[in-house]
């Protein structure tokens, strides 16, 4: 796909009118054609238009326009008019001169779209179009109509079911089609590893790769999820999503856009350009639209209070809602980092978790999250690997004389390989969470099912224990609830765990990590712990530089014992969020000392502050180094 001159430049949504009839215009014409389809065994229809002064002595390139799961061959003509669209563009000469072929996209003898339409027969006929198209179809129009037969002329597009069949069709047969399209696209639309095997074949191949949707329409998942996959392997292609719905506006502002794109030349430098309106956020919960997020990572919040006086949104800046006359509140934010990130709603001075976003436990409380896409997230999203589980379990503790509890992830051979015993990483969360938030926003087993899928990291289980066992919370921190956190680890937690699962019990086979205030704890504790810990892990934390009390008869131990650390440990790998993260100056501090003393220590560094998209990516790197 490279860039040519003299291409298109980013192109505006239709404008009114531009789907109304003109009389002052040249018009193509609507015609229907049968032929013979082999693959079904009976004669087909399909509509074709042919365009203003249409000529048999010219050749034409041809796109084909499918329609949706309740649709038939008419759907387009009926309800979007495509004859309209085409002739007004060519009247100001904003499209080449194409043939439009409307099939019937339910490959079977009775194709009519009658009675239940999601019939398991009548589903899979949209499947079987895909060899009815390629045997019986295409060659019928190459041989009865003046068309250039190589793929470079051949486009294929289409609405919900026929947005998924363009994209399942075109991406799965690039030698024959260059272009294609897919307009809120449905469930039908494969997996993104299954459409595109090989994303360098398909950066050669494809001339333009279109996906639009409304983006309040409720299948928006399946557009974003192949966008998401697109992005990550550097595949270009047009994200489009505007205002709107599953209806015909936005199928026939997709057409409108897409046809004036395809069959010359493409500046994919142009593609990042087109706007992303209003997506609803991934944590939204089901079928909320709002929260949605913008192209630039802006955020526009709207919710429903008509008895509210006042309203804001707390993102750790807060911006103040305006009410319109229905009761609703919106506001639009600052450009957001990417990743994970809590906020609240703030109703007459009160925060309250929004109920259409999901909720998590921090800051000490249930708060809700968005998610910001990420670009370089892949290492998160869910692929088609074998899966781990995340298990939630009892535990009576004799340190805290309560129930407590821990969540624990088993990796995807646990359970099959029963005789195998597994090291196992102990993790700590930051103040104001507990022991969800690894599981949650974390995303711990996602992140260890791709790593141990790819053979970057070792089978191992991972425990996620509540470090929360002081009464006296943050302000109350010091030697006394570190030495509880310890007992907690060393007396309840790890004793636990050993006697109720199968895991290697040397000190070679256990590490211990932590982020923010968890990093702390990793500290005191693992660090007098090199016997049972071989490797730390402490994200974005330090010593505290301001409390001598507490920092200096740490670094004292350690100064005392710095060969024993240094011969136990096999990683102390030690990370932070650049130097926008609050813990940033503490932590070289730290470093500084650990310098002083010798102490061997990894130094990593990555940009994002005090969050968990930093916090996911130290999982990420920490697990490729551990028990190898």
């Amino acid at each position: 796909m490279a860039i040519v001159t003299n291409a298109q430049n980013t192109l505006s949504p239709a404008s009114p009118g531009f789907d109304i009839v003109r009389g002052n215009i040249a018009h193509g014409r609507i015609d229907t054609i049968s032929y013979s389809s082999k693959t079904v065994g009976t004669i087909r229809r399909a509509l074709i238009y042919t365009p203003p002064g249409y000529s048999k002595r010219k050749k034409y390139p041809v796109l084909y326009l499918l329609h949706g799961i309740g649709g038939d061959e008419r759907e387009w003509l009926n309800g979007g008019h495509p004859e309209v669209i085409l002739d007004n563009l060519y009247a100001t000469n904003k499209i080449e001169p194409m043939i439009v072929v409307m099939p019937n996209g339910r490959a079977m003898k009775d194709d009519r779209a009658v009675g239940n339409i999601f019939d398991s027969a009548k589903v899979q006929a949209f499947a079987t179009f895909e060899k009815d198209l390629l045997n019986d179809l295409i060659p019928y129009i190459e041989k009865n109509f003046p068309v250039v037969k190589d793929r470079e002329s051949r486009a294929i597009a289409g609405l919900s079911m026929g947005g998924g069949q363009s994209l399942n069709f075109g991406l799965g047969n690039l030698d024959k089609f260059a272009w294609i399209g897919g307009f809120s696209s449905a469930p039908n639309t494969k997996m993104p590893a299954q459409l595109i095997p090989n994303p360098e074949e398909t950066k050669k191949k494809v001339k333009l790769l279109w996906i639009s949707c409304g983006a309040s329409d409720n299948l928006i998942m399946f557009s974003k999820r192949t966008h998401d996959y697109l992005v990550k392997n550097n595949i270009p292609h047009i994200y489009y999503i505007e205002p709107g719905v599953h209806d015909f506006k936005v199928w026939k502002n997709g057409l409108y856009m897409f046809s004036q794109l395809i069959f010359k030349p493409v500046d994919t430098s142009t593609f990042s350009k087109y706007p992303v309106v209003g997506a609803p956020a991934s944590s939204n919960v089901r079928s909320a639209q709002y929260p949605q997020v913008l192209a630039d990572h802006r955020v526009v919040f709207r919710v429903k209070a008509p008895d509210a006086q006042r309203m804001q949104i707390d993102l750790g800046k807060k911006y103040d809602m305006t009410k319109d006359t229905g009761g609703y509140w919106q506001v639009t934010t600052d450009s957001i980092g990417e990743g994970f990130h809590y906020y609240s709603l703030v109703v007459d001075g009160v925060a309250v978790a929004d109920p259409s976003s999901e909720s998590f436990y921090g800051m000490g409380r249930m708060a809700s999250g968005i998610e910001i896409p990420f670009a370089g997230g892949g290492y998160y999203a869910m692929r088609n690997v074998p899966h781990g589980d995340i298990r939630i379990k009892k535990y009576f503790s004799t340190v805290t004389n309560s129930w407590r509890q821990l969540y624990i992830y088993t990796p995807p051979t646990y359970d099959v390989n029963i005789n195998d015993k597994y090291p196992v990483l102990y993790i700590l969360h930051g103040g104001g969470e507990d022991e969800r938030g690894w599981a949650t926003q974390g995303k711990t087993d996602i992140i260890l099912d791709n790593l141990i899928a790819d053979k970057k990291a070792s089978p191992m289980l991972v425990v996620m224990m509540d470090g929360n066992v002081s009464s006296e919370g943050l302000a109350g921190f010091g030697e006394q609830s570190l030495k509880k956190f310890e007992d907690e680890l060393k007396n309840a937690v790890i004793p636990f765990v050993e006697k109720n699962y199968r895991t290697k019990t040397d000190g070679n086979d256990r590490a211990l990590a932590g982020l923010s205030l968890g990093g702390l704890q990793s500290l005191y504790a693992g660090i007098r712990n090199t016997n049972m810990f071989s490797y730390l892990g402490v994200f974005s934390s330090g010593w505290f530089a301001n409390q001598p009390t507490l920092s200096d008869p740490e670094y004292t131990f350690m100064k005392e014992n710095a060969t024993t650390i240094n011969n136990n440990l096999k990683s102390f790998w030690i990370a932070m969020g650049g130097k926008e993260d609050i813990a940033y100056n503490n932590c070289k501090i730290m470093l500084g000392k650990f310098d002083e003393m010798g102490i061997k220590y990894t130094y990593n560094e990555y940009p994002g502050g005090h969050t968990w998209p930093v916090w996911r990516n130290n999982l990420y790197n920490f697990a490729q180094v551990l028990f190898k």
